[in-house]
């Protein structure tokens, strides 16, 4: 054989060994790349849910629904005499304004809605976490005889108007939390997103 052959012959078995091995690194490389994605479940938790909210009376809480990133929700109808009564008493919430609370945008005013009529909150006590108690009545409670109805939690005391406002001087330190959402039609809400990233 002669040497221009043998080395031709090598060249052919560098190039097929270098073809191999990089066959090899891709082929590994794929599922450790893949890893890298979330799982489905953690897809799924973040995935937006759709409530219909078609059956929901004034004064009535559609909640706690299927957990959304983990978190039960909370969709209250609000009658016009708690929607009045939201103009109110601000002198009593931490902070009325919602500066310092999380929510969207559009649901930084005083409802901390999209709407007046309908409130969506992520069922969660800001404190510690606990989960409040609707009372959707304008009126007195028991415990409470200055306080106007919204949620109450039993936990530690803390208490949140018709529009999850926090009043002061109680254990949670912002407002109930408004997630993204959207109307996709006159019964349908879209929570997770809104029209921006829908």
């Amino acid at each position: 054989m002669s040497e221009d052959t043998l080395n031709t012959n090598r060249r052919y078995l560098l190039l097929a060994t270098t073809g191999v091995a990089a066959v090899g690194v891709v082929a590994t490389t794929i599922p450790f790349v893949q890893s890298w994605q979330p799982s489905a479940r953690a897809r799924a938790l973040g995935a937006p849910i759709k409530v219909n909210i078609g059956k929901l009376q004034p004064g009535e809480l559609l909640g706690p629904l299927p957990a959304w990133r983990g978190q039960p929700i909370f969709v209250v109808r609000r009658t016009p005499e708690a929607i009045a009564i939201l103009e109110n008493n601000l002198a009593n919430l931490a902070d009325p304004d919602s500066s310092k609370s999380e929510q969207p945008d559009y649901a930084q005013n005083m409802h901390r809605s999209r709407d007046p009529e309908i409130g969506v909150y992520l069922g969660l006590c800001t404190h510690l976490g606990c989960s409040p108690k609707f009372y959707g009545a304008v009126q007195p409670e028991a415990f409470e005889s200055n306080w106007q109805g919204g949620f109450f939690c039993p936990c530690h005391g803390s208490k949140f108007d018709l529009a999850g406002r926090v009043e002061k001087n109680l254990p949670a330190p912002t407002n109930l939390t408004v997630p993204s959402y959207f109307y996709e039609s006159d019964s349908t809400l879209v929570i997770g997103l809104d029209e921006r990233s829908a």
